[in-house]
């Protein structure tokens, strides 16, 4: 006869972590308005101005211009403005405090909520590479310079969607996350070129994140250039301050 002794305490930490992101991953690709924003929008965006003669890159082929600039954009969406609004409105419902309750650690939670960034953002580039390939798209460079762009701009976007959704009530967190999303959408030359701009606004507008991530991609995927070091720099500089302001002022609860 079989004796079952009660082992009881709480799953590994890996093990809580892998369904903490199986769970948030299931629940954002189940979120329509989630979904409109981190695939449909960046994928009419690639077709509507690929197909179409309503924006002038001068010598540069549309495709070859856009794909990079719409693949910052899908970053930005999935690190910045999507987390920005989903853990926003969490932290209002009290959905953070109940899982600080749980075995799973706020440490485990972060790194649920990361991986679940990672794992979104894998799923948008492969979608976004395929689209571009069949409109024609020729990328070039190396691609472990295009992937080290996408991991520090992921880390500074995500550190100011952390420190707004931290920070802000949920309701002004959603307009301010919407808000950033079209500015940065129409000012970081991710559709329209950075030099159709007066050469003051544009040495400012190069400054920001989604311009240094636009920027690098474009200079590597395009242009087959080396790791661009000056945009590398832009990007860390935000996601050093993005993350520090993040850990040091957001509140739970």
């Amino acid at each position: 006869m079989t004796t079952f002794t009660p082992a009881p305490g709480a799953a590994p930490t890996s093990r809580l972590i892998a369904a903490q992101t199986t769970y948030e991953i299931r629940t954002l690709l189940r979120n329509g308005e989630q979904l409109l924003l981190t695939m449909i929008i960046p994928v009419m965006l690639l077709v509507l101005f690929s197909a179409t003669a309503l924006l002038d890159v001068g010598t540069n082929r549309r495709v070859d211009f856009l794909a990079p600039g719409i693949l910052a954009l899908a970053v930005m969406s999935t690190a910045f403005t999507g987390q920005a609004i989903g853990t926003g409105f969490e932290r209002r419902y009290g959905v953070l405090k109940r899982l600080g309750s749980t075995p799973l650690s706020r440490s485990g939670l972060i790194a649920a909520k990361t991986l679940t960034v990672i794992a979104v953002e894998l799923l948008q580039v492969v979608v976004i590479t395929v689209v571009a390939l069949a409109l024609g798209w020729n990328p070039h460079g190396d691609p472990l310079s295009a992937i080290l762009l996408v991991l520090v701009g992921t880390a500074a976007f995500s550190g100011f969607g952390l420190l707004m959704a931290g920070t802000l009530r949920a309701e002004a967190t959603l307009a301010a996350a919407n808000l950033v999303y079209v500015l940065l959408l129409v000012l970081g030359g991710v559709i329209f070129p950075l030099d159709r701009f007066p050469p003051g606004a544009r040495t400012a507008l190069e400054l920001l994140p989604i311009s240094a991530l636009t920027d690098g991609l474009r200079q590597v995927l395009q242009h087959g250039a080396a790791l661009p070091a000056r945009d590398l720099l832009i990007l860390t500089a935000w996601a050093a301050a993005g993350l520090v302001l993040a850990s040091r002022f957001f509140r739970w609860e």
